[in-house]
This record gives structure tokens, sequence and C-alpha cells, in this order.
């Protein structure tokens, strides 16, 4: 039995630029980066030296806090760089393609017999465990911990993110068996949401479906963990997402790791927007000028424009984008900007904006904030967006403070930085509030844990 999810607050942000539905193959890449930063709060020990010639597939690190948590060469090739920075600490991987490529094959359980113990060392063996994220905190899942409940969100509302039900498209197989697995790994529910019933996900046996309406973020998982199983102190659940299922689904059924994406290139700056197949840790340059770019000064945004990470245009995908973006650089002043009518501006408020006049409207946004860092300014604006039974602005300051009793009080637990990605968007006082609640995550994991 399903429970249905309608979200009412928050806000779609339309832009230029959605990609068109449909797929190339990107160029292949001749080298693949792993980067480290993708692994918040892990602790890596190399396995294998520079130099060393390694297999798809193949261990390259561990974690040390859970040594059996192995990361895995995404290609076959040569480890030919490892970068590391201050007091030696490893910042990425770099791996030299070979052109005939090569996989590690792994022994694969028989699903309908196989026990909680069984895919939890297939995943960590593989190195898929990476893919299984957990609340609260906002990392890794710890591979020791039992959740109450896994998720997963197959309903997209972020701008420009790449679209699931074309994505998903023929990986119902791959998906079932990911499901069914990890539906062994927790005695509660695993919810799994969909937009409507085209839906690759609609179909899933094994779970728990839930059909989501509303405006962004209702995609993000935070939002219907939230409204379907709230996290209470001392309860752990873990988040997958559906295009890492198809990871973790493709392992289970052939024995090999193939970390494949299929990945909306979008943006108002790219040409010709559309969808690319390729592998993570690929070179960005391989599809973004297989499109083309409008002008020279734009920004590529590994993710999507409120979550993603600034990269450069010669940077690597990131373990867990399905999503590159490519919009404006807006490192213009506009003069008398704050005082005069705008219309080519999305606002939530009506002071001199006329977005709401067009709600259908796409914008060519930059990147210009328009607007300078600031003391915060209490105007009700974020509780209008914000549509988990949490006090965004009391919990931005508790962490801004470090006041852990209030941080775990007001919810803590149960957000993730991206939670917060629509509030810093519409933020008039220019807060960087997913970093502020990254950091209030982490402070509450060292002095909790």
């Amino acid at each position: 039995m399903s429970k249905d999810i309608r979200i009412k607050k928050g806000l779609n942000i339309n832009l230029v630029g959605k990609a068109d539905t449909t797929t190339v193959k990107a160029p292949n890449s001749n080298v693949y980066v792993i980067n480290l930063q993708d692994f918040h709060g892990i602790s890596p020990k190399m396995i294998v030296k520079e130099g060393a010639k390694v297999k798809a597939g193949e261990a390259l690190f561990y974690n040390k806090n859970h040594e059996s948590m192995l990361f895995v060469s995404p290609v076959s090739g040569e480890l030919v760089e490892i970068k590391r920075g201050e007091r030696r600490k490893i910042l990425s991987l770099k791996i030299s393609a070979d052109k005939t490529q090569e996989s590690i094959e792994h022994q694969v359980p028989n699903l309908s017999g196989a026990s909680a113990s069984d895919i939890k060392a297939l995943l960590l063996k593989s190195g898929s465990w990476p893919f299984i994220k957990q609340r609260p905190y906002d990392v890794i899942a710890n591979p020791e911990n039992t959740p109450k409940a896994i998720f997963v969100s197959g309903y997209v509302t972020a701008p420009l993110a790449a679209d699931l039900n074309y994505t998903l498209k023929g990986k119902e197989n791959e998906l079932q068996a990911a499901v069914s697995a990890i539906s062994k790994l927790t005695p509660g529910k695993v919810h799994v949401s969909y937009g409507d019933s085209s839906s690759p996900l609609a179909g899933l046996k094994d779970a728990e479906m839930h059909q989501v309406s509303g405006p962004h973020p209702a995609g993000l998982v935070g939002t219907q963990i939230n409204k379907l199983d709230p996290i209470n102190k001392g309860e752990v659940v873990w988040v997958v997402t559906p295009q890492d299922l198809v990871i973790i689904g493709e392992l289970l059924l052939t024995g090999k790791f193939n970390p494949e994406r299929i990945l909306a290139l979008a943006g108002s700056s790219v040409k010709k927007p559309q969808y690319y197949t390729t592998k993570i840790g690929s070179e960005i340059a391989t599809f973004l000028y297989a499109s083309g770019v409008n002008g020279e000064k734009f920004r590529v945004i590994n993710g999507d424009v409120l979550t993603g990470v600034k990269s450069s245009q010669d940077g690597y995908l990131g373990f867990y984008n399905n999503t590159v973006t490519a919009i404006p650089e807006g490192d213009d002043y506009e003069l008398f900007g704050w005082n005069k009518p705008v219309f080519n501006k999305i606002s939530t408020t009506r002071a001199l904006t006329f977005s709401w006049l067009s709600p259908k409207k796409k914008y060519d946004l930059t990147t210009n904030t328009n607007g300078e860092h600031r003391a915060f300014v209490v105007t009700g604006q974020y509780e209008e967006v914000f549509p988990l039974d949490i006090f965004p602005m009391q919990l931005l300051k508790a962490c801004m403070v470090k006041d852990l009793d209030e941080m775990e009080q007001l919810g803590m637990y149960e957000v993730a930085p991206e939670d917060f990605s629509l509030t810093e968007f519409i933020c008039i006082s220019k807060q960087p509030h997913q970093q502020i609640i990254r950091e209030g995550l982490d402070l509450l994991q060292k002095e909790i844990g």
C-alpha cells in the first residue's frame, strides 16, 4: 500500500537550458579522477602505489575507520598520480585508462537465499558500498549499523537535473535486483518515491511505493524522510539514489562493477544540452565541448545549480553526480539594481520583482548573488519554501553558535546540506546555508557520534 506525498511549500526554479531527451556516448576519457572530497569524513589508506596497474573494480584504497569498506577504480589502467595536500592528505587519484578494458569479476550469491551479511560483504568488497549514505550526518553509511528504513527518491525537482524517467528507462531489471538486495539490510521498509506511473521505479517489488507531487524540494530525499519516517536521536536511515541503484543492480546481475552514468549536460551556456553516457570520474571536457558552449564567461557546475560544486572546464565528473550544468558567470555589477523593477529574476517576494506574474516562465540566470554577505535578516521567507517540520533559521543560528543541545532539539539529525539549498538561494542575507549545516553536522558527529 502506498502513501502519497503532496508538498505545498517550495519553489520551482525554471531555467533555460534543459537537456533534450537524446543520449550520445561521450568520447572516452584518457584519464579518470577519483576526488576524495566526494567522500566526506572518510580517512583513506592506499592499497596500491603510484604507477601500479589496476583493473576496473580493483580496490585503490580503504577507509581506515572501516577497513572492509573499499573504494575501487572505475576503469582499468595505470594509477599515474596520487595528489596530496597539506600534511600529505590525499586529495585525488588519477588513472590513465587502457584502450582495452578489463574488469574484476565477483562471485554473486543467489539473491533469493542471500542473507544480509552476504549482500553487505559483496557491496563492501566490490566498491559499491559508498553509494549508500546515511542520516544523520549525511555521510557514507556505517556498515556496522542497521537502519530503521532505506529511502530512494525517484522524483526530480531540482532545476535542470537529469530526468530519471528518461535515464532509468530499460533499467528495470537492475533496479529490481538492487531493491530486493538492499531490502535485506533493514528490518524496516525500503521507501521508493516516483513522480508518475510512467517511472521505471513505479512497478518495483520488495518496497513501499510513494507517489510524490509538489514544487522543489519535494524531490529531495530529506523532505520525504520528514513526511514518512522522521529521524529521532539514536535512529539511522540509509539513502541510495536511483542512478546508483542501477550500478548496484548490474553488479548483482553480472558480478562486475560498472560505474556508468547517463548524465544530463544542461544550462544556458551549453549550445546543445543533452544526455551523455560516460563513467564516474571522466573528463568533463569530453562531453562539454562536444555539445559546444556559448561565450567565454561561464561556470561549470558539477551537479545541479543549487547543490553542485564549481568545477574547472577540465574537471572530472563527481562520484555521485548525474548532472553537469554550465551557466553564465555573473561577475558584473548592476547599477542601482536594488532600486528598480526586475522582470528577469526569480524571487519569493513581490517587492520590485514580478516573477510571480509568470510562474511558468524560464529564466536565464547567472551566478551573480545580487548582493553581499550580511547578518541574518528575519523575513519569514525561509518558512515559505521549507516544507520540513523544522524551524530553518533557528537551526542555522544554532549551528553558527555551536549549540549542540539546541541543534538536537531543532531536528539536526534529520537534515543534510542539500535540504537548505533552496533557503540559501532565496536568502537576502547571502548566508552560506549549506556550508553552515555541513559544519554543524560535522561538529555534532564529532561530539556526539
